[in-house]
């Protein structure tokens, strides 16, 4: 039956939808126009950086910190990307969010799955950043809660989609200056009060589809660490870069 419907349907690029040769795959072309973050980054919100070495080591080097989060202070530990938010990155992201393609969130979910692993500790609970209930109700459906159901399924850890709520909608941060994106996201989010007691003391992989300013990430590990959490981690399907 797999066979018959693969010849009817064969397995489809991401990104251009030409042939394949196994689902959830990149066409030549559209590898080599998606920009995985691999090597040297930055331990703190994941933009690569200058070099050549072990991505992974740097978590642990303490000069591979970009000039953002030398300048912005962080209050989650460690961050990781998968892409870079360009080209063919930044096009299956815009599907994903905008464009209800849901069934994107497998194997994108995949991709975060592999940059998070260095972040990832016994006992962590993974969660997303949420959406305001009028933005879910238009949008169908969290693309950074099916991106967290991924990695928290692939590392086998707790997850927990509405660890994290809006508490008032916020306007769309594009646009908007970095003092303004900070002042936009102040105590939008808080933590379910259900949920608290799951966090207390215990580490959270914190995932989100796009990261741009750290606006949105610094307000949810806010909250999260308010809240009683040991520490926070993030990670984002793409990092936005500076040209």
């Amino acid at each position: 039956m797999k066979a018959a419907l693969r010849m009817i349907y064969p397995p489809q690029c991401l990104g251009c939808s030409a042939a394949v040769e196994q689902d959830g795959a990149l066409c030549p072309q559209c590898w080599r126009d998606c920009a995985f973050v691999s090597g040297c980054a930055c331990r703190r919100c994941g933009v690569p950086l200058p070099g050549s070495g072990d991505g992974d080591a740097a978590l642990g080097d303490a000069s591979m910190i970009c000039d953002d989060c030398l300048r912005v202070e962080r209050p989650w530990r460690h961050g990781r990307a998968a892409l870079i938010y360009s080209g063919v990155g930044r096009q299956l992201v815009m599907s994903l969010k905008h464009g209800d393609r849901p069934d994107l969130a497998g194997p994108l979910g995949g991709w975060l799955s592999v940059a998070a692993a260095p972040l990832v500790r016994p006992g962590m609970v993974v969660a997303p950043v949420p959406l305001h209930p009028r933005r879910l109700l238009k949008r169908k459906f969290n693309q950074a809660a099916l991106l967290s159901a991924q990695a928290a399924r692939v590392h086998g850890l707790m997850h927990r989609p509405t660890l994290l709520y809006r508490r008032r909608s916020t306007a769309a941060q594009d646009r908007r200056s970095l003092t303004e994106r900070y002042e936009n996201l102040k105590d939008a989010l808080g933590v379910t009060p259900r949920h608290r007691h799951e966090i207390e003391g215990r580490s959270v992989l914190l995932i989100d589809d796009v990261m741009a300013s750290g606006a949105t990430m610094t307000a949810a590990a806010e909250a999260l660490l308010e809240a009683g959490a040991a520490t926070v981690s993030i990670a984002v399907l793409a990092r936005a870069v500076k040209e």
